[in-house]
């Protein structure tokens, strides 16, 4: 793996208690950073798998200071507008700063159209969407009363590039993740401020795991196979770390040209 120095620098990551937020964070704290790590920490009714713990946080945590590193966990809606603005005032009270904003926290759920119930489709929508704009709102304002910029990095999904089969406000969302991310790009360029989101393809995660348990293995796989294949090299899922090596290098100053892109981490799924 690439080598990348962000010593000095604090890293803010939505949904960092497992799964892809949690290499993420282990990832920004191998290079340096000091990692403000958040997550819900509770269960969603409209959610049909588990959500992480507390308990998971704290591991997290632990994770980034086994680095040499500092961290801070905090247990976040993404949704709440007073939580996110809370989190990022203590972070900043906490760390000093943040520079780069790593937005993971999401849900997914997978069922037909027509049988979407509207609180399942606004748990997606708001906790992907909604919880992408808050954060970096908030972040952005924190960047503009200092010096240096920032990175933001969002975690999109191929679900934002294509359609697919059985999860429609899920796409619907990770469209919108990555409209916003290439408005901010924009909006926020001469703040020193890069946004670029991350489109993964199947990863290895619990999140996976849990609606494939809630679904059911014949019905998950069928959903599977109407969008057709994850990944043209290998037929393997991702690990976590594949997509943290991408919000890495995106982070990092060998990218401070690049912004307003969506970048695939799809083993050529979107090549199709």
């Amino acid at each position: 793996m690439v080598t990348y120095d962000f010593d000095g620098r604090v890293a803010f990551v939505t949904g960092a208690a497992r799964g892809i937020g949690r290499a993420i964070a282990r990832r920004y704290a191998e290079a340096g950073a000091d990692v403000v790590v958040t997550d819900i920490c509770e269960d969603d009714l409209a959610v049909p798998y588990d959500l992480a713990t507390e308990a998971d946080l704290r591991e997290t945590a632990e994770l980034v200071e086994d680095a040499g590193v500092d961290a801070l966990p905090l247990c976040v809606d993404v949704r709440d507008a007073a939580e996110i603005e809370r989190a990022m005032d203590i972070a900043v009270e906490t760390m000093g700063r943040i520079d780069v904003l790593a937005t993971n926290a999401g849900v997914w759920d997978s069922r037909p159209l027509v049988e979407m119930d509207e609180a399942t489709f606004d748990a997606v929508v708001e906790t992907n969407l909604r919880g992408s704009w808050l954060p970096a709102k908030h972040f952005a304002r924190h960047v503009r009363e200092r010096e240096g910029g920032g990175r933001i990095v969002t975690t999109a999904s191929v679900g934002g590039l294509v359609g697919t089969a059985g999860s429609a406000h899920y796409a619907a969302a990770m469209h919108g993740v990555v409209g916003l991310t290439k408005s901010l790009a924009v909006e926020l360029g001469r703040d020193g401020i890069t946004a670029n989101a991350v489109c993964p393809t199947g990863v290895d995660t619990p999140m996976l795991a849990g609606m494939a348990d809630a679904v059911g293995e014949a019905a998950f796989e069928q959903i599977s196979d109407a969008s057709g294949p994850m990944n043209v090299l290998d037929g393997d899922l991702l690990s976590p770390r594949d997509v943290a090596e991408a919000f890495c290098w995106l982070s990092s100053d060998a990218a401070r040209y690049v912004t307003g892109v969506a970048l695939p981490v799809d083993a050529g799924m979107t090549s199709k």
